[in-house]
């Protein structure tokens, strides 16, 4: 399957490295906004063609497919324009700034009958996969503490007075965008969506969250999320049950699970990652598109709209 490339930067060389272990990736264009630089990343992938107008790389002939990893405010025009001309699209996480904007991915997608998915990486990896099996091993469910506190680079220029897109909200960015995301994905994914929301954020001079908090209020259960830009933790993530608590060493990155359970014993719920973790998303997103499924079973439509109406 023939990807074109939106985005070229740090998370697009990461999927290539990852996606190149499946025998049907393969690169067939790559678009920049200048020539030089779309050259020079295509240089390093050997691509041999290189777009500065959009429309005309989704009406070369050399895409069956489109991996966008633009800033996200970019993502529901450039996703909707690619599905208009019949290419499928994997779109980085967060897919979308809003529920009407997934609204309109959802609409482009059953209109012109084309796979569209997002990139959220951790849902369709062995361990999580393998995690949502087991989640009743530990009983009625009473919290999760989901949390992604990554201190960025970013912020120290931030300080010196240079501001990078990280913390640009008019390009859809932010802690909650950027990293919270990861902690409310997967809840959606195990719980649905929550009865009400409490939120909590600390916004930076640019109107940028640089850390927040939210806790989703469900029947009986509580969800504690925490995100941050502007500072660290090491603390792995963790479902209570009234069993045991399934502890997650990474939320955004799911590798080692395991469940304690009160009486002392614990069982690792941990699947071996034969690859990258962005592997198992084109794996997915492949799978979909050769059984001609406009949506992944794992990733649904619906999942990503929940999850955009909680980030809004």
């Amino acid at each position: 399957m023939r990807f074109g490339i939106i985005g070229t930067n740090w998370i697009t060389d990461r999927l290539i490295k990852a996606a190149k272990a499946h025998p049907e990736f393969s690169i067939g264009a790559v678009y920049s906004r200048t020539t030089e630089k779309g050259k020079e990343f295509a240089d390093q992938y050997g691509v041999e063609h290189v777009y500065t107008d959009m429309v005309e790389m989704f009406q070369s002939g050399t895409i069956d497919a489109v991996y966008i990893a633009s800033p996200n405010s970019f993502h529901v025009e450039q996703s909707v324009l690619a599905m208009e001309h019949g290419i499928h699209v994997l779109c980085e996480k967060p897919a979308v700034t809003s529920a009407a904007e997934m609204d309109r991915v959802i609409e482009a997608s059953q209109k012109y009958k084309v796979t569209y998915m997002e990139a959220m990486k951790s849902t369709v990896t062995p361990s999580f996969l393998n995690m949502r099996k087991n989640l009743d091993k530990i009983g009625q469910l009473r919290r999760f503490v989901f949390h992604y506190n990554q201190y960025s680079s970013r912020y120290d220029k931030y300080k010196e007075g240079i501001i990078e897109n990280a913390f640009k909200p008019e390009l859809g960015n932010g802690a909650k965008m950027d990293l919270g995301v990861y902690c409310i994905a997967p809840i959606v994914h195990l719980v649905g969506e929550p009865d009400s929301v409490l939120r909590n954020s600390y916004l930076l001079s640019t109107g940028a969250e640089g850390q927040g908090s939210m806790i989703l209020n469900y029947n009986g259960v509580e969800a504690v999320i925490m995100y941050s830009k502007i500072s660290d933790s090491y603390m792995p993530s963790e479902i209570q049950g009234e069993n045991g608590i399934i502890e997650i060493d990474r939320i955004s990155d799911p590798k080692h699970i395991v469940i304690k359970y009160r009486d002392g014993s614990t069982e690792d719920l941990s699947v071996p990652h034969e690859f990258d973790t962005m592997y198992y998303e084109v794996e997915e997103f492949i799978k979909c598109v050769n059984n001609n499924q406009l949506e992944s079973a794992i990733n649904t439509h619906e999942i990503s709209r929940k999850v955009a109406k909680l980030l809004e």
